[in-house]
């Protein structure tokens, strides 16, 4: 027979357990890289946006060869000293290491799938 005190402890229950499988799939979906690279061009712009969650997004234009029109990458940076060091070095020509996660159901974490892990500048 159902109680009200034992319906109350599964519906709690079922709450706690969808809460822990999403911060379950957010963890995995946060250390778990879909893939990694490096993409070189001149990051023309990036700047914190957000209205309650602060988040770094940023634009690298990809040059490939000299009169081409460029292809825009479009990437989010997590950590704020990477971001500085980002911001040091726009207009000039970078290269920036990327992990890419899939699967990020909120723009909280970022706007964009490319999350920039370190940066370097080269020779022009």
């Amino acid at each position: 027979m159902w109680t009200v005190k034992r319906m109350t402890l599964y519906g709690f229950s079922f709450l706690a357990a969808v809460m822990l499988l999403l911060v379950a799939y957010f963890w995995v979906a946060l250390h778990w890289s879909y893939s990694s690279g490096e993409r070189a061009g001149f990051v023309q712009k990036l700047s914190q946006k957000g209205w309650v969650c602060k988040t770094w997004e940023g634009e690298q234009a990809l040059v490939s060869l000299p009169s081409t029109l460029p292809e825009k990458f479009y990437f989010t940076v997590r950590d704020d000293a990477v971001a500085a060091r980002i911001n040091e070095s726009v207009g000039k020509r970078v290269a920036l290491q990327y992990e890419q996660h899939k699967g990020l159901l909120t723009s909280c974490l970022g706007e964009t799938e490319y999350f920039i892990t370190d940066v370097k500048v080269l020779a022009p």
